[in-house]
């Protein structure tokens, strides 16, 4: 089975999960969609480019998504598992990094079991050949757009092959989709009731398929909802923030956001925009 090309090349607009570094400084990052036959296991992928003044690093921070990672550089070569705090990656010199951000359907079939395995860990790419392919299609120009595609169409080539997904794939791509995308999903009953699943049977589902448990998935998404509010006023009200996105109070919602980011949401509100 072939794959029809992937998405055009774009250069997104910078997304919520991703927090930037203190000074608000982020390398342009190309963004690609999946072809449509590799959706149900594939998000998108993004292809960072950097250079940096020698002696000078950048500490990328990212709220990470509840899915797997397949992460290529100049450099090293890793399979990402879900992290449950804040994931940061330090930039130096100059260089480049393509991702691929995965459905959570495919955790199990890259994990080769269930995904705890792989949850706040990163283990070596075992396809040492698209290891290569990708490294010599980049070369040494990472910004052209006709190298990057390249890139992505090799992962494209190398994932086909896990299709079709199972349908408890697509049960917890429909699961994580629908926490993420209604802001009124504040409880994991809610989820329970939309898909007719005890909430033992939910935990047990997401621990095997996302590496993470029903509360950590509407605890993340407020928090991606958060600090993009956060970034977009400049002296956001904390209080009002917090009830629209349904913590008791100012307290809990300053509790959550400084356990997984390491900063107060004042702390991060004040801090450099791009």
């Amino acid at each position: 089975m072939t794959t029809s090309r992937p998405g055009a090349r774009r250069v997104d607009p910078i997304e919520r999960a991703h927090l930037l570094d203190a000074s608000g400084y982020t390398p342009p990052i190309h963004r690609f969609a999946p072809s449509p036959e590799l959706a149900p296991l594939v998000r998108r992928y993004w292809m960072p480019v950097w250079s940096l003044p020698d002696g000078q690093a950048s500490v990328q921070r990212v709220l990470q998504y509840p899915v797997c990672l397949l992460v290529v550089s100049h450099e090293y070569a890793l399979l990402v598992g879900p992290a449950s705090g804040l994931s940061t990656q330090e930039l130096r010199g100059s260089g480049w990094a393509l991702g691929t951000m995965l459905q959570p359907a495919a955790g199990t079939a890259l994990a080769g079991g269930p995904v705890t395995a792989l949850t706040d860990r990163a283990v070596p790419l075992a396809d040492e050949a698209l290891v290569v392919g990708i490294r010599a299609a980049v070369g040494d120009q990472p910004e052209d757009p006709a190298r990057q595609q390249a890139a992505v169409a090799l992962v494209e080539e190398a994932l086909v092959r896990l299709l079709p997904v199972d349908e408890e794939g697509l049960l917890v791509n429909a699961i994580v989709e629908f926490v993420e995308a209604d802001p009124d999903v504040q409880r994991v009953s809610q989820v329970c009731e939309k898909f007719a699943l005890t909430e033992r049977t939910l935990q047990r589902l997401t621990a095997r398929r996302i590496g993470l448990s029903p509360k950590w998935l509407v605890q993340r998404r407020r928090l991606h909802e958060a600090a993009q509010r956060l970034r977009r006023q400049e002296r956001p009200d904390l209080a009002r923030v917090a009830a629209e996105l349904g913590y008791a109070d100012q307290a809990h919602f300053s509790r959550d956001f400084r356990a997984v980011t390491g900063l107060t949401p004042g702390e991060f509100a004040a801090e450099p925009r791009p």
